[in-house]
């Protein structure tokens, strides 16, 4: 049986299950190729997935049911074919998504599950949460608290801060720069402002999350108005750059805080369980998801946090839901983990066709020859199989280069992502080897968790450390992703380290999804390689 899961608004996006499995996941962005779009994913359903269309017995969306059918003809067609099938076109809660993309992805038979973001739609009543508490166990989820936007709106406060005093991108069409927010935060004084921002996500949530009338449509831009009330943080952050690093440390402290007390009400509200799942677009901050563990010791064994957590992947949950919940079908147990690659399959026809209009030249290339260019200083982007679900890029569209050279982080932010010197990027490393290079185990296949490398180990991956002696981790099994564990091993014996520096394919746009994304991708900047591991093949400027 299949079912499909379908988003309308940002981040839009369609899944589809066979028999609870999903057989792909497509985010709109990495085709209309702006950042966070809402859209008709029922129509992009169709168009990229014909194969599935007619096949579909129910269909999942989240309230409100109005952004679904603002898109009046793909909503009757889909109609027409559910009851044709024999199925039912079922609506779901905003949170209640996002809680089943978690724990249904997860192999964990029980836990307690949490869902931040900066809001969305519970009923057709226009209620409406920020934040709620689930207890799941084996195939159904209990409801167990649902926090008020007045109560809670870590995500609602934080989009209002990114925008109006640092002054940055928070949502469509350039997508959200929260994390550039987090990677400043580790060059400030956590204590100056934090109390002020602590006020801002409990007492004064209302005004510091407030939408002024008269913000334009879209990006952040010189035409936005004063924030009534965040205006005097936004004069200190205009001071100088020091000044913003101290805004954004002490804004973190304070939502570290607010994260922990929710955390630990969550735990209190199920002592039988150590096990937390975690959703909702707030679980992004992956600097406060690695001090989980740190935090609550033996009160918390595993922490999961799902590939797509943010709206995206309402999709999976609205679908899973159906499957587990509706339909009363068992869990499934995913072989190691849920997989994160979900996208559609580009054949060697649409490779070809690509290539022949493009300006390159093509060689062909082994694992050998690949490690031997990365250690040599050259930059490496990869284009492999089905893409990566998430803004994460997980080894399928990845740009590489060597960790251990100490300039390498300062020549991809000006040559390829064209970003802040302050940026920092992730390390992929073996996952048997975590507990050698990092002060604690966890394991983190999406990058979902920042962890602080040993200090005998920061010198020898000097590229992929954070200013704080951190590094958000990517962990690889070769039971994940087979080729790159693959690629680590030989990188590994070719090196040294077990670790290689892996940013998103992709220069301030969606990361790429097909062949042609990823040669202008490659031709726009100075990424030195484009190599395909699926044909043994690598590509350079003819």
């Amino acid at each position: 049986m299949k079912i499909a899961g379908i988003w309308c608004g940002h981040d839009c996006s369609f899944a589809v299950l066979e028999n609870g499995k999903p057989l792909i996941h497509a985010e709109y962005e990495r085709y209309n190729r702006e950042k966070c779009p809402p859209g008709d994913a029922l129509k992009f359903l169709s168009e990229r997935s014909p194969e599935h269309a007619d096949e579909i017995v129910h269909y999942a969306s989240v309230h409100p049911v109005r952004k679904t059918k603002e898109y009046a003809e793909s909503f009757e067609k889909a109609l027409k074919t559910a009851e044709k099938n024999g199925g039912k076109f079922h609506f779901v809660s905003h949170h209640r998504a996002h809680a089943a993309n978690a724990f249904y992805s997860s192999n964990l038979k029980d836990a307690v599950v949490l869902t931040m973001d900066g809001g969305g739609a519970e009923d057709e009543q226009g209620g409406e949460s920020a934040c709620t508490l689930w207890y799941g166990e084996d195939n159904t989820m209990k409801h167990v608290r649902t926090f008020r936007p007045h109560e809670v709106n870590i995500g609602g406060v934080w989009s209002r801060i990114t925008r109006y005093i640092f002054k940055l991108q928070n949502g469509w069409p350039k997508g959200g720069q929260e994390g550039t927010i987090m990677a400043m935060a580790a060059l400030g004084d956590e204590n100056k402002y934090s109390d002020d921002f602590w006020r801002m996500l409990t007492v004064d949530i209302l005004p510091s999350g407030m939408k002024p009338k008269d913000q334009p449509v879209g990006a952040t831009s010189d035409r936005d108005p004063k924030h009534p009330y965040l205006e005097p943080w936004a004069a200190i952050g205009r001071r100088s750059e020091q000044d913003r690093f101290d805004l954004a440390a002490s804004l973190q402290k304070a939502t570290e805080k607010v994260i922990y007390q929710l955390i630990d009400f969550a735990l209190q509200s199920a002592p039988n369980t150590k096990n937390i799942c975690l959703s909702g677009g707030v679980v992004l901050n992956s600097v406060a998801m690695g001090k989980i563990k740190t935090w609550f010791g033996d009160r918390v064994e595993n922490v999961y946090i799902p590939p797509v957590p943010y709206d995206g992947g309402l999709s999976l949950g609205a679908a899973q839901i159906v499957w587990h919940e509706y339909l009363g079908q068992p869990r499934i147990k995913w072989e190691h983990n849920f997989t994160p690659y979900l996208g559609e399959v580009w054949g060697r026809d649409h490779f070809d066709e690509v290539i022949a209009t493009k300006d390159l030249t093509l060689e062909e290339c082994t694992l050998d020859r690949v490690t031997e260019l990365l250690s040599e200083g050259n930059i490496v982007s990869v284009f492999h199989g089905k893409s990566e679900s998430g803004r994460r890029a997980l080894g399928n569209r990845s740009i590489l280069a060597d960790p251990r050279n100490p300039n390498m982080k300062d020549i991809i932010n000006e040559k390829v992502k064209h970003r802040q010197w302050f940026r920092p990027f992730a390390p992929s490393i073996l996952e048997e080897k975590v507990s050698e290079w990092f002060t604690e185990y966890q394991e983190s296949p999406y990058m979902q968790f920042v962890l602080n490398f040993k200090e005998d180990k920061k010198e020898e991956v000097p590229a992929v450390v954070h200013f704080d002696g951190t590094a958000r981790l990517q962990t690889v099994r070769l039971e994940d992703n087979e080729w790159y564990y693959n690629f680590l091993k030989k990188w590994e014996e070719v090196s040294g380290v077990p670790i290689i520096l892996n940013t998103s394919f992709n220069d301030r746009e969606p990361i790429c999804e097909d062949v042609n994304h990823a040669v202008n991708c490659f031709l726009g900047t100075e990424i030195d390689y484009l190599y395909f591991p699926e044909y043994n093949l690598i590509a350079q400027r003819s």
